[in-house]
């Protein structure tokens, strides 16, 4: 039992109640993409000056977290916001991660499918100040993302809103990217929830404006678009812009909030998923898409029910920070042996957040190793001046 810290700023003893789901392969194909995009683990004894310089990563736990996820039929998005690209990890590291990502999952018996993402973030926004500057620094990604063999999610630009670009703009630079690339590509729009500095991201703040942009963007070419990734929380929207789709382009839900009813669908569409919060729940995002294939939807809704509340509290607002979230069950559950996230980034939450995302996670039966994870707990909250009797 521990004594943990509540919302009321009270202590109350909590005792673990969970059974820990064992992860394992489908037993059968998927009906779903099931993309999980998984985060970076540092290694904090040999990195320095964690503020100003690049993160020395664990390359060792960093692929084997990877491997654990395709093991359970899974898809990875690599190298995107969660793994903190421009909020603590640089191009440089982005660019070894996919490489050495690429070459595991080459030799995975599973070929596992991998997307990762290309953006601008090696060029800082005073050098991005037109389309051919934007679209050069995008190249530069795209082409070395190519080479190593992933397919290309065209990340969202904080480029663009810095310059106050029009949709002229955007549309030069997308349909240089699109039309140029070897694959179909991703689309990917980040809402500022996210990503603050994203803010009126397609040239417009009007939603309804920013769609019909992007359908536009994306009916010029579909044959050259696998899909889009949308995520800004907002479900209703989602359903309606996937119900005007093109025929084979796909949308990848990125709503953390509300992706169980998205991708089991409304009986006519439905979303696939590309979801930061499926590395975290790894093994009830697994075999609750199996059950959905398997028409089973009484336990889908059975196994992803309890991560739901889970993900909101991770994903809550400041939505930026989920990352120390994603991180923290990695730890609890022996994926890393530390909680240092690069630049520091596991301070970005406070601990009466942790406790809650501890209390939902045994709860949803995401604590794979009920013991280790009360002791680490219990080693995070005497940090924090919560003793355990």
């Amino acid at each position: 039992m521990l004594i943990l810290p509540t919302a009321a700023q009270t202590l109350e003893p909590y005792l673990l109640t969970g059974e820990p789901l064992v992860p394992r392969a489908p037993k059968v194909a998927l009906t779903r993409t099931g993309f999980a995009a998984a985060h970076v683990i540092s290694d904090p004894v040999r990195e320095r000056s964690p503020w100003d310089a690049r993160p020395a990563v664990d390359w060792d736990a960093t692929l084997a977290f990877r491997q654990g996820l395709w093991d359970q039929g899974l898809a990875l998005a690599e190298a995107m916001d969660t793994a903190q690209r421009g909020m603590g990890v640089d191009w440089q590291t982005a660019l070894e991660l996919i490489q050495r990502t690429m070459k595991e999952a080459k030799a995975h018996p599973l070929k596992p499918r991998v997307a990762c993402g290309a953006g601008t973030d090696h060029v800082p926004l005073a050098e991005l100040t037109d389309a051919e500057s934007i679209a050069n620094a995008y190249e530069t990604q795209a082409e070395a993302i190519e080479a190593a063999g992933g397919q290309l999610i065209l990340m969202a630009s904080r480029a663009f809103p810095a310059i106050g670009a029009d949709q002229a703009t955007y549309r030069k630079v997308y349909r240089w990217l699109i039309d140029g690339a070897k694959e179909p590509v991703i689309l990917h729009w980040l809402g500022e929830m996210f990503d603050p500095a994203l803010a009126g991201y397609w040239g417009t703040s009007n939603l309804a404006q920013a769609s019909d942009f992007v359908m536009s963007l994306i009916a010029e070419n579909p044959a050259k678009v696998d899909g889009i990734k949308i995520s800004l929380l907002d479900q209703s929207h989602e359903e309606a812009f996937r119900a005007f789709l093109p025929k084979g382009v796909r949308l990848y839900t990125g709503d953390d909030f509300n992706y169980t009813p998205l991708i089991e669908g409304d009986g006519r569409h439905f979303s696939h998923a590309l979801l930061g919060i499926f590395a975290a729940i790894a093994p009830a995002a697994s075999q609750a898409l199996e059950a959905l294939a398997l028409g089973d939807g009484a336990t889908y809704h059975r196994l992803l029910a309890p991560t739901v509340p889970l993900s909101r509290e991770i994903f809550r607002a400041p939505t930026r920070f989920y990352k120390a979230g994603i991180a923290f069950l990695s730890w609890l559950n022996g994926y890393q042996g530390h909680f240092v996230m690069p630049a520091g980034f596991q301070s970005s939450r406070d601990i009466t957040h942790y406790a809650q995302v501890f209390r939902l996670a045994d709860q949803a039966g995401l604590l794979a190793q009920p013991g280790l994870a009360e002791r680490r707990m219990a080693t995070l909250l005497s940090l924090h001046g919560i003793e355990q009797k």
